[in-house]
């Protein structure tokens, strides 16, 4: 299924660039021989992520709801959401509709253009290597790995943290 209706990275503003926060990346983390997915977000400013197993895999429907449960706590909060052109991006207009944002898609084979998601999946990858057998990695244990994530210090923050740079901005 073609993704339909995008608009692209081209289109959102340049004071959208995670210089302030609110502005999030989004993308999936696939399982052993494309089995089982994992939705990924990370908010640009903050690096504050988020990640819930997609059961269906990459059904677009399914990620759709995923993703506005995953966010509906922050609405108001979620400036835009910046994702690649994957099939299952292809209910975009249903998420941004939801929680009230923009999404942009970066250009086909772009995968520098939204760079933040691409670096917090290698972290992710750390705990989860490619290969991995989704079913063998239980809700909690990924829960368990997305707070090691954002309680790792980093220099960008000020050797803050991403779970508190994050929970600044939405109090």
């Amino acid at each position: 299924m073609a993704v339909q209706d995008r608009t692209m990275i081209d289109d959102r503003p340049a004071e959208w660039d995670g210089s302030t926060p609110g502005d999030f990346e989004m993308d999936t983390i696939v399982g052993k021989d494309g089995k089982g997915a994992i939705v990924t977000l990370v908010e640009r400013n903050t690096n504050f992520t988020l990640a819930r197993k997609l059961p269906q895999g990459k059904n677009a429907k399914a990620l759709a709801q995923t993703v506005i449960l995953m966010l509906l706590p922050y609405i108001g909060k979620i400036r835009s959401i910046t994702t690649d052109n994957g099939s299952e991006f292809a209910e975009h207009l249903l998420i941004a509709k939801r929680l009230r944002t923009k999404i942009f898609f970066a250009h086909p084979y772009s995968s520098w253009e939204k760079g933040c998601i691409e670096y917090h999946n290698k972290l992710i990858r750390q705990y989860i290597p490619k290969g991995t057998d989704f079913d063998s990695i239980s809700d909690e244990m990924l829960k368990e790995i997305i707070i090691k994530i954002n309680r790792r210090p980093r220099l960008k923050l000020g050797f803050s943290t991403p779970v508190a740079e994050f929970f600044k901005f939405i109090a």
